[in-house]
């Protein structure tokens, strides 16, 4: 093989590497039969929401797992894929299962990688039903306010009981 081929394929599978690390989650999905316009309006709406689509070949993403040790992951890659590599766990999967049901069976998501572990499809969308960062910091902050909430009504029913 010629050496600018072969380098070239080891820069992509250093890049998939690279992003990998970078990222909470990475969604597989198949999106044989979309338009070019909505793959646009699909990379659109995940980069608003911190996420990213790519395209890769196969046997390049599976170098890649393999150098990053990941297990479980070879029987979803068949077919064409895109890869959905979200920095946080869950915003790219909850996009990618928005796309998937507006967009029928053209766009099905095959499962992907969270935390280091491969997951089913039903894995990906229980990652996407999951709420976001924004939400797990409002519902932390309402369990340490909950007490002190508790304390300020008994305080005020005793003083409206006097």
């Amino acid at each position: 093989m010629n050496q600018q081929v072969l380098e070239a394929k080891q820069g992509i599978v250093k890049e998939i590497v690279e992003k990998a690390k970078n990222s909470g989650s990475i969604a597989i999905a198949q999106f044989r039969g979309l338009t070019v316009a909505q793959i646009q309006e699909l990379r659109r709406a995940l980069r608003e929401a911190g996420a990213e689509l790519s395209v890769y070949k196969n046997s390049l993403v599976t170098r890649a797992v393999n150098e990053l040790g990941y297990q479980g992951v070879d029987s979803l890659l068949a077919g064409p894929n895109a890869f959905i590599f979200s920095k946080e766990l869950s915003d790219g999967p909850k996009v990618l299962k928005k796309y998937a049901r507006r967009f029928g069976d053209v766009l099905t998501i095959k499962g992907g990688i969270a935390e280091g572990k491969a997951l089913d499809k039903a894995g990906i969308i229980a990652v996407a039903d999951m709420p976001g960062r924004e939400g797990l910091i409002s519902m932390f902050l309402s369990c340490l306010q909950a007490p002190i909430r508790q304390f300020a009504c008994a305080v005020q029913a005793v003083a409206d009981a006097k």
